[in-house]
């Protein structure tokens, strides 16, 4: 049985429904209208490149895997702080859509800085360090993901399975 299965479905009207199937049949699911429909299911691929490659248990789908439901990841934190490996899959995911977004991409040297900077400022332990080739092989697997996510036809799910 898989931890957590993974569904986006692109709606007619340029929304998108994300699911989320538990092992223990519980569901959570949110539909995006408008022009901010696009930008989540892009992040929620790069989550999924990033936490799958790196093997962060506990980032935005482990914690969806436990229980979480989807309003848990809104402001204020109803379920308290972060735990270790959300933290890191949030910023190295908001670092990749930075990217996307300007059309450009930084060095491993300079993704580690900006993420050492960013944990010294908010006191955080263990900033994630990665290699050129893990980011290359993160960007090669959030390409791969946003392109199927392109192709995929008006009325269609894709699927993906995540386990701890």
């Amino acid at each position: 049985m898989n931890d957590l299965t993974i569904k986006f479905t692109k709606k007619r009207d340029g929304s998108v429904v994300s699911r989320f199937e538990r092992a223990d049949g519980t569901v959570t699911w949110q539909r995006k209208d408008g022009p901010n429909a696009w930008f989540f299911a892009a992040h929620d691929l790069t989550h999924y490149a990033v936490e799958t490659i790196l093997g962060y248990r506990r980032g935005f789908y482990g914690l969806v895997a436990e229980g979480w439901d989807l309003s848990d990841f809104g402001t204020p934190w109803p379920r308290g702080p972060l735990p270790p490996d959300a933290e890191p899959a949030e910023l190295l995911v908001s670092f990749l859509d930075m990217e996307r977004a300007s059309m450009s991409k930084l060095p491993a040297d300079d993704f580690n800085a900006k993420a050492a900077d960013y944990f010294s400022t908010h006191k955080l332990d263990n900033p994630p360090v990665l290699a050129e080739d893990q980011l290359r092989e993160i960007r090669d697997k959030v390409r791969d993901l946003h392109i199927q996510w392109g192709k995929l036809p008006e009325d269609q799910t894709m699927e993906l399975i995540f386990n701890r």
